[in-house]
């Protein structure tokens, strides 16, 4: 489909890019790391660490590598760049490089808490200091009062049935999959092109409108979107791309009135949540910081302290709430979302994803976002705060 689109011309004249393009696009494949940083024994470890009374942090087992690191690197850093006539382009496709370099790096090193920390700050970064004060000022606000569509209440095979009936607005297929292994309650597989549902869990209807306008109306929107585009690092990924994936994905959230303050402290729990991992906290120490400091119930606490704990130190939970500024600073300017849609792309490099638009190496967007066409929320306190945020 994306071969039809492209003229001859523009095939020989690119053809060091495509080649280059393609031989990252086969190696990408094999490394999507939330397949791997996700434990395999949660719910055994979580019975444990509340048995123990908080005090024994879990023990956790991870999935085997299915690849031979080594010989990635060497593949990753033997594409011949300098092929790359065009500066800018050989300059993104040398930050791509190092970027999926690091991310090996991560993959080869769960488990080794010194190591996968060191590795996971390359990729992901720490909160900063501003990010850690506006955590601290949404938990300032009391909590609002709960509602019917708060209670969980819905099944796993019910939430299924939900997102389907959700996925028809749109003009791709849904897959969904069952999985124990998430620290998610749903979430998506991009290299599986499916929506992973954690089994034996149950949802509120609020969830279930915040998961959909958040899976499915980004991460599948953009999922999809980068498949259509001449280029494959549109699908596998622009270098730092969590950051802005994650803002516009809450920003669904909230476009489409799901976004609670309840649901934003929770970003906000992540952020100091990972914060603590730079002050050398344990497990059961987050834990307890989460849990007994700020009362959130323990088994939210318990999922969150897992997100950052995982792999040895995972940073990437701190990039929810920086990118939900981000792309909410960018809306109120009146600017469009559709270039942040056309894959798993980051704000930082839209010169070169506009480069690559004005040489025809890259299109506009097929697939769009319901939830951006208009604001429903009706939540003042989040208008309030979303426009005080640092």
């Amino acid at each position: 489909m994306i071969d039809e689109a492209l003229s001859k011309e523009q095939k020989h004249k690119y053809a060091d890019l495509f080649e280059i393009d393609a031989n990252l696009n086969r190696l990408v494949g094999r490394i999507e790391l939330l397949s791997y940083i996700n434990p395999l024994n949660i719910e055994k470890e979580k019975q444990r660490f509340f048995a123990s009374k908080y005090s024994c942090s879990p023990i956790f087992k991870y999935p085997k590598l299915k690849f031979n690191p080594y010989k990635l690197h060497r593949l990753f850093f033997s594409q011949r760049l300098e092929r790359i006539e065009d500066d800018d382009i050989r300059n993104l496709y040398q930050d791509i490089i190092y970027y999926y370099a690091n991310m090996v790096q991560c993959i080869q090193t769960i488990g080794e808490p010194k190591k996968f920390y060191y590795n996971s700050l390359r990729v992901y970064g720490t909160p900063t200091e501003r990010d850690v004060q506006n955590a601290k000022f949404i938990l300032h606000y009391e909590d609002e009062d709960s509602n019917a569509d708060m209670e969980k209440i819905y099944t796993a095979m019910e939430a299924k049935a939900y997102f389907e009936d959700f996925s028809k607005q749109y003009r791709f297929p849904l897959t969904t999959k069952f999985s124990t292994n998430i620290a998610a309650e749903a979430m998506v597989s991009n290299s599986a092109r499916a929506l992973l549902i954690k089994k034996n869990t149950r949802f509120s209807k609020n969830q279930l409108l915040t998961l959909a306008n958040h899976e499915i109306g980004v991460h599948l929107v953009t999922t999809y979107n980068g498949l259509l585009q001449p280029l494959k690092i549109f699908s596998n990924g622009f270098p730092t791309n969590v950051e802005t994936q994650e803002g516009l994905a809450v920003f669904s959230e909230y476009m489409s009135g799901a976004l609670t303050l309840k649901r934003l402290k929770e970003l906000a729990y992540r952020v100091l949540a990972a914060d603590s991992l730079i002050k050398g906290y344990t497990f059961a120490d987050t834990f307890d910081l989460i849990h007994n400091q700020y009362k959130l119930n323990r088994d939210e606490a318990f999922t969150i302290t897992l997100r950052v704990h995982r792999g040895g130190g995972f940073t990437k939970d701190r990039l929810y709430l920086s990118g939900l500024r981000k792309i909410y600073k960018r809306y109120q300017k009146g600017v469009s979302m559709d270039v942040l849609l056309s894959g798993k792309v980051t704000l930082e490099f839209e010169d070169a994803i506009a480069k690559l638009h004005a040489l025809d190496l890259a299109k506009d967007i097929t697939h769009r976002n319901f939830a951006y066409d208009q604001n429903i929320n009706t939540n003042a306190t989040l208008n309030f705060i979303l426009d005080h945020l640092k």
